[in-house]
């Protein structure tokens, strides 16, 4: 999902920024009064409809199509982590109602449409949607852009060229490919990278634009980093502050203002100059002297600039939204669907357009429960997901402290005579990263794990079916009710294995070919701070899982994950009769084959 949707803002910098920034050069006015002097001999030419002006004089000569609510990331900020359901299939705009209303807008002024979604390159028929609105130029159409998160797009890129895409915007908020992954919670740093070459390499673009959401403590900390790709790159790099929308826990504290982010800069590069500016255009430019590309910032939060925006959004299921932070919509696709004519059309649009306030609301007072989750631009209710959502791969909520990443590692090791022990998940750079196991032979592996869960003897009775004393007990009565403890827990165990790369950010996604997991009830005389009878007897279910494959890296993980679930699911179905009492430890790996390493076996 394309998080960019957000075009109504300018950025003032500091009252107190150093002179060398050069704010309000000479070169930046006369640049700005020569644009306004073209569009107004434009506007002369070819009259502009009053359905695209509001009340506050702006004129709308930019739409955004959102083709899709669909996507194949899930950013965060973007998308909920519980998911969201999507619109029917049926809801959704035709191709002919895309272009019938894109006719509509282009004949009444809009000389710019970008398409965005959701995903764009996800939509069935995108190059000939392409094709058709390029024929549009007749009419006054100048620019078609688009959005992506470039997952697919290298592949695709020069047949929408072809077909008449001008203009690219690719979104890439980190350039670790770890923190991709816990940003986006898919992998496919390398394809966005591809696509992002392919674009700088296409001569049919007049401008390639990279867009940066930054995050306070996730990846704030690679701004230079960005900053750097300019130097050789014919690239605008663009730094966007974090917005709140349904489902995205926006915080005022990891909202970073781009005021702060251009003074990070300015230390580093003393000599950068603002750039001209593009009518209308969100972005304030700045340009580094010697640097090919450029950079900018789009500050919604901070320093919204909403008195020049001309922007109207059209979302995948047929609503005009005239401000991306106001939940109001109108339906054009269920009155096309009735059959109004488009002079019928161009009014309920122009009553659309005169509702539109002279500014949104403060970044604190902005209604994220009524408006919907971005990825669904438009909807009025947050809904719940028919989509399976991952599991959300953080901490302290969403955010990853840099200080933590280095801890983060993928497999425990059975070799013992490295001279040089080291963590194989941290590189040479010192952060975390996938163990490449390209060069690895493929060989049969396997791996068992162990555990306990120490119960009292009122919860071993009940598991064991030697609890008449407490039958009629409520919470017995209860823990009853959840089903068999070792049959739930067993598939437990088995699912929370096969999800083992999906739980921990690092692991390789392995084929496997069997789990095995028992669960057995024992009591003995142990010396161990749990809960014991009497007797001295202490209770407890002994967890053991079994997984084997044939793959470049081992099962251990999956096999200490098939163990800990088991356990907790234990733990779950007791916790009414013993949940004050029961603790679980002991959780290792008892025995593993295959592998550089060898075999090995506890004793």
């Amino acid at each position: 999902m394309n998080y960019q949707r957000a075009r109504c803002i300018r950025l003032i910098p500091h009252s107190n920024r150093h002179v060398s920034l050069r704010y309000h050069s000479q070169r930046t006015i006369k640049t700005a009064e020569k644009a306004k002097a073209q569009i107004a001999h434009i506007d002369a030419q070819r009259p502009f409809s009053p359905a695209l002006v509001d009340s506050f004089q702006r004129k709308h000569d930019y739409l955004r199509i959102s083709l899709t609510e669909r996507c194949n990331l899930r950013c965060f900020y973007c998308m909920p982590s519980e998911g969201v359901e999507l619109s029917p299939a049926g809801h959704i705009l035709t191709d002919d109602e895309v272009i019938r209303l894109a006719t509509l807008f282009v004949s009444s002024g809009v000389t710019k449409i970008r398409l965005t979604g959701g995903e764009p390159t996800v939509r069935r028929g995108l190059e000939s949607i392409i094709r058709r609105l390029n024929e549009l130029r007749p009419l006054g159409l100048e620019s078609i852009g688009m959005t992506t998160n470039g997952l697919a797009l290298h592949r695709r890129l020069n047949s929408y060229v072809e077909n008449g895409l001008t203009h690219l915007n690719l979104s890439l908020d980190t350039l670790d490919p770890f923190k991709f992954e816990i940003m986006t919670r898919r992998p496919g740093h390398d394809a966005v990278l591809r696509s992002l070459d392919a674009a700088l390499s296409s001569p049919g673009l007049r401008s390639v634009k990279l867009n940066v959401v930054v995050i306070k403590g996730l990846n704030d900390s690679e701004v230079l980093d960005f900053v750097k790709l300019t130097a050789n790159k014919n690239i605008s790099v663009r730094f966007i502050e974090f917005m709140p929308f349904t489902g995205n826990k926006w915080d005022k504290a990891k909202m970073i203002p781009s005021s702060q982010l251009l003074d990070q800069i300015s230390r580093r590069y003393p000599s950068i100059i603002r750039a001209p500016d593009e009518l209308n255009d969100t972005a304030r430019s700045w340009k580094i002297p010697g640097h090919v590309g450029s950079i900018g910032f789009i500050s919604s939060m901070s320093d919204h600039f909403c008195s020049s925006c001309n922007r109207l959004r059209l979302t995948a299921d047929g609503q005009i939204k005239v401000c991306l932070f106001d939940a109001k919509e109108v339906s054009l696709r269920d009155e096309m669907r009735r059959g109004v004519s488009d002079a019928n059309l161009r009014d309920l649009i122009g009553r659309a357009v005169q509702g539109k306030q002279e500014k949104h609301a403060g970044m604190e007072d902005i209604n994220v429960t009524t408006n919907r989750p971005m990825i669904l631009i438009g909807d009025t209710q947050p809904r719940m997901s028919r989509m399976r959502s991952l599991p959300r791969l953080t901490t302290r909520g969403f955010l990853l402290d840099d200080q933590m990443l280095p801890h983060i590692h993928r497999r425990w090791s059975s070799s013992s005579g490295q001279s040089d022990p080291r963590l194989t998940h941290i590189g040479s750079d010192g952060r975390p990263c996938m163990v490449d196991v390209g060069s690895k032979d493929i060989t049969k592996r396997s791996a068992t794990a162990s555990g306990r869960i120490y119960i009292p003897k009122s919860a071993y009775d009940l598991i064991t079916g030697s609890d008449d004393a407490y039958g009629a007990d409520e919470a017995f009565q209860k823990a009853r009710s959840k089903g068999d403890v070792f049959t739930v827990a067993q598939l437990a165990a088995i699912m929370g294995c096969k999800r083992t790369p999906d739980l921990i950010p690092l692991c390789h996604p392995l084929q496997i070919f069997n789990v095995s997991v028992t669960l057995t009830p024992e009591h003995d005389m142990r010396q161990v701070s749990s809960p014991s009878d009497q007797n001295g007897l202490v209770y407890s279910i002994k967890c053991t899982g079994m997984v084997t494959c044939e793959g470049k890296t081992g099962v251990e993980m999956e096999a200490l994950t098939a163990v800990s679930v088991g356990l907790l699911t234990v733990w779950d179905m007791l916790k009414a009769v013993a949940g004050k009492e029961m603790t679980i430890g002991e959780v290792m790996v008892t025995h593993k084959t295959g592998g550089k390493s060898g075999d090995f076996t506890r004793l």
